[in-house]
């Protein structure tokens, strides 16, 4: 991988585009839970794949390709959460009763639910440690906070979906 992204950033096209495809997936859904909607998650996608091409020559170190693409990705996902607050959808009755069929099974409601409750910096840390499976020092980095208000971060927003959780009477 590293070979490839060296490849990249001297302007191989291919290289980039065999890198990206690699990781295109794990962007969709992070950009799903943070979007929640298949159209704005594919927005992110294309948005993380022009923004990812045009300044990978910025990248100091291949090795953390993947982490630079999440970092990229959470930013983009943001970026259109902020976007569309502006925006009131208008939704016919009919929509509104029956859902659409579009809806990405992937993810479980009640999770999504749940996640809902959260504040982006805490949903953002909650998605790498658990989801990507990085370390706090990681997280730290692709947030680019403190290693210790990461940690202050997660330990709030556990306690946030435990409280949520117990709330809808799932808990023991």
């Amino acid at each position: 991988m590293i070979r490839l992204v060296k490849k990249a950033q001297k302007g191989n096209d291919k290289a980039f585009l065999k890198l990206y495809q690699q990781f295109e997936e794990d962007i969709y859904r992070l950009a799903y839970v943070y979007v929640k909607n298949k159209d704005d998650a594919l927005d992110v996608v294309q948005e993380v794949a022009y923004q990812s091409f045009k300044k990978i020559d910025t990248l100091k170190k291949p090795e953390y390709f993947k982490t630079w693409l999440m970092k990229i990705t959470i930013n983009c996902a943001i970026n259109i959460i902020r976007k569309n607050k502006k925006v009131v959808l208008l939704k016919s009755d009919f929509e509104v009763l029956m859902g659409t069929e579009e809806e990405d099974l992937l993810l479980s409601l009640s999770l999504q639910e749940l996640m809902d409750f959260l504040q982006e910096d805490e949903k953002s840390v909650i998605l790498l440690r658990f989801y990507h499976d990085h370390t706090l020092k990681e997280i730290s980095e692709i947030l680019e906070i403190p290693l210790g208000t990461a940690k202050s971060v997660l330990y709030r927003a556990l306690n946030k979906l435990r409280k949520n959780y117990k709330e809808a009477g799932n808990y023991e």
